[in-house]
Order: C-alpha cells, then structure tokens, then sequence
C-alpha cells in the first residue's frame, strides 16, 4: 500500500485534541455473599461475648408411681466469644487532580470514597472465610468460621478441628489435611452430621471451582436427571445447579468469589443456617473527619470495627480440605 507524496498524517500532528472516554470500566466483583445473608449486629466493647446451650440427648423417661423427686443439677451453658478486628482503606488525592477534569471522574474524592467502602466489605467477607484464630490485645483479630467449627466437619487425612478454649478465650485455626476432591458423598456425610446436630442448614458457600464440581453430580446415578425447556426455540446446552435436596434437606449452593482469592480460603465448603451467623459492629464503616490537612492534598481513611458471630457451632459444617481452585489445588 502507499499514499500520495505529502499526505499530511495524523502521526505527524502536533494540535490534534486526545478523546478519552468518560466511562470507566470496572471489573472486580463487588459481591460478599455470606455478610450479605447474616444478620449484622452491634456491641459496645472489643470482646462481645455471648453464651451457647445445648438440649440434653434424648433418652429413657421412665417413672416409678408415687416416686420422690430427685433432682438434678443444671449444666450452665458455655461462655464463647470473639474479638473486634479493625479494618481501614486510606488515599490522599492532591487538591488539583481534585480540581481537573479528568475522564470518568475515576480519580476523584467520591468515587475513591465508595471504592474504598466496597473494599472493607469484601474484606470483612475474607475474614469471615479465613482459618484464623482470634487475637486479643492491641491488634486485634477476629476469628475465621473454620475455627470455630468442631461438630459437623469432614477433614482430609491429618486434618483436624480447631475450636474455641474456654481456657484462654480464643479460637484456634484448624490444621489443613490433606486435599481430596469435593464429592457428593462428602455432602451427604456432613448434612447428616448437621442433621442430627439439630441443625437446619440451607447454604452451602464454596470457591467457584467447587460449585462447577458440584455440578458434575448431576451424573451420579444415585441423582435423578431433569430437563430444562429451551426458550424461543433455541437450543441451549444447560449445565448447571443451583440446589440439592438429598436425605437430610435441601441446600442452595452458592459460588463465592471471595474464596477465590487463595487455595487457603478456597479449601472449605460452608455449610450454614443464616441464623446461626452474625457480622457484629463496633464501628460501621465510617470516614474520619478529623483529620489534619497538611500540605496541598485532600486525604481520606475510612474505618470499621466488627468481628463474626458464631451463635452456634453445632448449626453450621465444613467440608475442608478439598480441591478448590483446580482439579489439583
């Protein structure tokens, strides 16, 4: 190809006026799904606790006519708790980037300040999904949901349960066994441990990985198959499930990009009744207004103290330790 001898080019302007487009396109997933469902609560201090009690087993009620009464003694109930864990996100915008025009208004005080927010929301959900125990004293930690959980579990080879010390007052973080393939035997195992737990579970969260592997149970034979109607005539190739109704209830199974995030959150599959969780603030997410401007920059932190609340333990269950990024990690 050529061109007629001095053809004046766009590359060889210098007055030419750039477009930048004013839409900004953000791809992170703004989703927490778990925070999302818990009811959120509030507290006064740095230590919420809060107490558990059990039914006794059922068992032989018989009695002799005309018997005296004997009574006997009343088990208090466990005494469990958790620490607040501050959250924070913080920019300084100079005050003339403030002042321009810039496209999309990215790069601006409020759409910074909204970013930020979101951010503090999808961390209180990684901590929720976190194996971390809880930390007291002046960094303060909140403990993770696989440490609290001991009754309904399924663990790899050399795994085992973490759980809450009476002795100290913290939890301690479970110890990762060995990885195995999320299967629909593991679900039934645990559902029949919640069941008989007392628990009504009826979520499950796992990493995205995980529920296409939950999909697959669709050719176990031991599942009934089902047809969906193509609409408008088209034909579509549906592959997927949203819900499992086995021996011991139904459960809608919930991808959870959160658990994405690393293979450490992303072993665990959470069994949860919605009632027995809560997300309890200290201090909501909030903009500190007092901070001193030095210098020709407009600054900007948000913060937030919570920590998780498990009401239960014995109404929740994990499948751990199993594959959840790929078919080997």
């Amino acid at each position: 190809m050529a061109i007629i001898a001095n053809t004046f080019q766009s590359t060889s302007a210098v007055g030419n006026r750039e477009q930048l487009s004013d839409v900004v396109s953000r791809i992170t997933p703004e989703d927490t799904p778990i925070y999302s469902m818990i009811s959120k609560g509030s507290t006064q201090g740095t230590h919420p606790e809060w107490e558990v009690d059990d039914l006794a087993a059922p068992a032989a009620n018989v009695q002799l006519e005309g018997d005296e009464f004997a009574f006997g003694a009343i088990t208090p109930p466990a005494r469990v708790g958790n620490y607040t864990q501050i959250l924070r996100k913080e920019f300084i915008l100079s005050e003339t980037q403030e002042a321009v025009d810039d496209a999309g208004r990215i790069q601006k005080r409020k759409y910074q300040k909204i970013k930020k927010g979101i951010e503090i929301r999808k961390d209180v959900e990684y901590s929720i999904v976190s194996n971390v125990a809880s930390v007291g004293g002046a960094t303060r930690v909140s403990a993770g949901l696989p440490s609290w959980l001991v009754t309904n579990v399924s663990r790899g080879a050399t795994g085992a349960n973490g759980g809450f010390s009476s002795g100290t007052g913290l939890t301690v973080a479970a110890t990762n066994g060995t990885q195995r393939a999320f299967s629909k035997s593991l679900l039934d195992t645990v559902m029949s441990a919640a069941y008989t737990s007392g628990a009504n579970v009826n979520h499950v969260f796992v990493a995205p990985y995980v529920k296409s592997v939950f999909v697959t149970f669709m050719s176990d034979a031991n599942v009934a198959s089902f047809r969906y109607a193509a609409d408008s005539g088209r034909k579509t190739i549906i592959s997927n499930a949203d819900a499992y109704e086995g021996p011991y209830g139904k459960v809608l199974v919930h991808p959870n990009r959160v658990m994405a995030v690393n293979a450490g959150v992303a072993r665990n599959a959470f069994l949860i009744d919605t009632d027995m969780l809560e997300w309890t603030w200290l201090r909501k997410i909030k903009e500190v207004k007092d901070i001193a401007k030095t210098g020709d920059a407009d600054k900007c932190v948000l913060i937030a103290e919570g920590c998780l609340k498990v009401k239960n333990e014995k109404g929740l269950g994990v499948i751990a330790d199993v594959f959840g990024l790929t078919a080997a990690t």
